[in-house]
């Protein structure tokens, strides 16, 4: 009885050894990041960020994964020319000096069957600091055009901007600052 339960025990570890996860490519078509700010205390204001890419991995089984994220920072877009220079400039994003955003996952929580949050470390401006992303709607499913297996997924998060050292106009541009990321991810082949 002892060395049957022991050797059950020994092939399901196995299994779950040879469980690998899922290697995913952000598809940069249907991925993008927002922000929305509060203005004056009269509206919220936002941007995009339209060039992304990076990974993702998920285990389902070990419910677990990472995801490895860049945004460039250049590829900002308010719709109003003059607003995105000044956002790009020093004052704000500084896109000379950091060309982009990065976002590292440390762990993937799951509820249930689905992963749920994200909690990792977002460098701005040269300053990381950990976030963690609550993931709403999200979805796997045979994509109905490439038929290749894919995520899909909403995060939000809110930070203060101040503490990646990002003060410009803070209180007249409130400090805290509500982040979205849209992402679809394919397997990698």
């Amino acid at each position: 009885m002892i060395r049957t339960t022991l050797f059950a025990t020994l092939i399901a570890s196995a299994g779950l050894a040879f469980a690998a996860p899922a290697s995913y490519t952000i598809d940069p078509s249907h991925t993008y990041a927002a922000y929305e700010v509060g203005h004056l205390g009269l509206s919220s204001q936002s941007g995009v960020f339209t060039k992304i890419s990076g990974n993702l991995s998920v285990d389902e089984a070990a419910k677990s994964g990472n995801v490895d994220i860049t945004i460039d920072a250049a590829s900002l877009q308010t719709f109003l020319a003059d607003r995105d220079k000044h956002l790009k400039s020093a004052d704000f994003f500084n896109v000379e000096k950091f060309p982009t955003l990065t976002y590292k996952s440390d762990k993937v929580v799951f509820k249930g069957n689905k992963p749920a949050a994200v909690e990792g470390k977002l460098t701005l401006l040269g300053v990381t600091r950990p976030v963690t992303l609550q993931l709403v709607n999200v979805n796997k499913a045979k994509h109905p055009m490439t038929g290749k297996e894919s995520w899909g997924a909403n995060a939000v998060a809110t930070i203060k901007r101040s503490e990646f050292g990002m003060k410009t106009f803070i209180p007249a541009v409130s400090d805290e600052v509500k982040l979205s990321i849209v992402l679809e991810a394919s397997k990698a082949e």
